[in-house]
């Protein structure tokens, strides 16, 4: 038997142990496939990054536990960027699923590392039902919306929000998110009030959206988790994105790998057999 016939009748079993490997070795042992930067995430960095020391800016948690791998690793490179620069961050969520934990876990976790204290530094509204009337609403006055934090405390109790009145006294909006409510944080507070928005999409959204920052409507845009591991890399802080696409990566070329093998074995074993006939 050819070694083109034992690989065709190969267990697949061992195809599932390849793969297997092809994933946990990249987050034991860092592949380091190089990481290109987009135009958009660029873009998005930049805009972060020239944001002076203490402004405010509105970062979103707007997604489900169902695509956390994606969009947490752009929430968490989102805030290190903004802690790093001393930036004030007032965090909520139009997802009453799983958003207002999420963004109560990732704050604090990384508050911590940074020496940033809770209604000082930043701030966690949580959720509130009918995003679009909160969307609106926030543009006039935010405790009227949210008289309390995510806690229960009153907005008044924190000192951030002594001088956060409404959007005006923001300098940026960063969206992480994995639905529609992007066309909203587009279609209303940028377009009427006029403030900044990047965005932090899944993949399968990005698309969509490449023709708002073309247009001048979206500043800066992240696609997927290879859209994070590129503002990891330009922050200079490779996380769980970065591992994600090592692991990504090497499972593709396991798969072009196997697929051209396949084929080559199938030809060549037609062959074989064409000559034995």
């Amino acid at each position: 038997m050819s070694i083109w016939s034992k690989f065709e009748a190969i267990d697949r079993r061992w195809i599932y142990l390849l793969v297997a490997l092809s994933v946990i070795i990249p987050f034991i042992l860092p592949v380091k496939f190089p990481v290109y930067i987009t135009p958009e995430s660029q873009q998005l960095f930049e805009a972060v990054d020239s944001l002076p020391e203490n402004s405010v800016v509105l970062l979103t948690f707007d997604y489900y536990p169902s695509t956390i791998a994606e969009t947490e690793p752009m929430s968490r490179i989102a805030l290190h960027h903004l802690f790093r620069k001393n930036i004030r961050v007032v965090t909520m969520t139009t997802v009453p699923l799983g958003g207002p934990s999420m963004a109560e876990q990732v704050t604090r976790e990384l508050a911590a590392q940074y020496g940033k204290v809770y209604g000082v530094d930043y701030v966690n509204l949580g959720y509130k039902a009918n995003y679009v009337a909160v969307l609106k609403g926030l543009g006039s006055s935010i405790e009227a919306i949210y008289p309390t934090d995510n806690t229960g405390t009153p907005l008044r109790k924190l000192p951030l929000m002594d001088n956060v009145k409404n959007y005006d006294d923001m300098a940026f909006i960063y969206v992480v998110s994995d639905n529609g409510i992007v066309d909203y944080w587009i279609s209303i507070v940028n377009a009427l009030y006029g403030i900044p928005v990047g965005c932090g999409v899944t993949a399968v959204m990005a698309p969509k959206f490449y023709a708002f920052v073309s247009a001048g409507q979206m500043t800066g845009l992240l696609g997927g988790m290879k859209g994070a591991a590129e503002y990891e890399k330009l922050l200079g802080r490779p996380a769980r994105a970065t591992s994600g696409m090592d692991a990504q990566s090497l499972l593709h070329l396991l798969i072009i790998a196997l697929v051209i093998a396949g084929n080559v074995g199938y030809f060549v074993n037609l062959h074989q057999k064409g000559k034995n006939v």
